[in-house]
């Protein structure tokens, strides 16, 4: 191994980034799972997602409770179920900060983190996932993340890696 170098998820960081890249994928994990808590608990596989931002039932966890969520999880509790998905939320940015690991401004990681999850991840995550989701209707199944997670995840590592981040 080269003196400079340290292994670190794969892949090769400096020694003096170890502790930033670490630090991303705590901050992405947080950011990711406060909002889907917030939000994208309705945006993501919800087929109604106008209607509750509208009336703000699920905003916040409004009016989600331990009773199962049919469309989705028959015998489920909904809590349950949004943490299942808030896990596919959280991994998906820590495979992307591979792409820009010692290349981003925290404050920029940040802001990219928090666009991301809300105008890529979600409507990938209705389309593969959602009631009404035309890629789901098409008869893409979905199980383990394959599409949501690391397709998207690789798509938006090349573009970071593409633009010069």
């Amino acid at each position: 191994m080269t003196p400079g170098l340290a292994f670190f998820y794969g892949g090769l960081v400096r020694r003096k980034n170890v502790l930033s890249v670490l630090m991303q994928c705590f901050v992405a994990m947080c950011v990711c799972y406060n909002s889907v808590v917030f939000c994208l608990d309705i945006l993501c596989p919800s087929h109604r997602a106008i209607v509750l931002l509208a009336d703000c039932n699920g905003l916040a966890l409004n009016g989600v409770g331990m009773q199962p969520y049919a469309a989705y999880a028959p015998t489920i509790p909904h809590q349950l179920f949004m943490i299942f998905q808030a896990m596919f939320a959280v991994i998906t940015p820590a495979l992307i900060i591979g792409a820009f690991a010692e290349r981003m401004k925290f404050s920029a990681f940040l802001l990219f983190t928090l666009l991301w999850a809300t105008f890529v991840y979600a409507p990938v995550c209705h389309w593969v996932w959602g009631v009404g989701g035309w890629l789901k209707n098409m008869g893409v199944l979905d199980f383990a993340g394959g599409t949501v997670v690391h397709i998207n995840a690789g798509a938006a590592a090349l573009v970071a890696a593409l633009d010069g981040w």
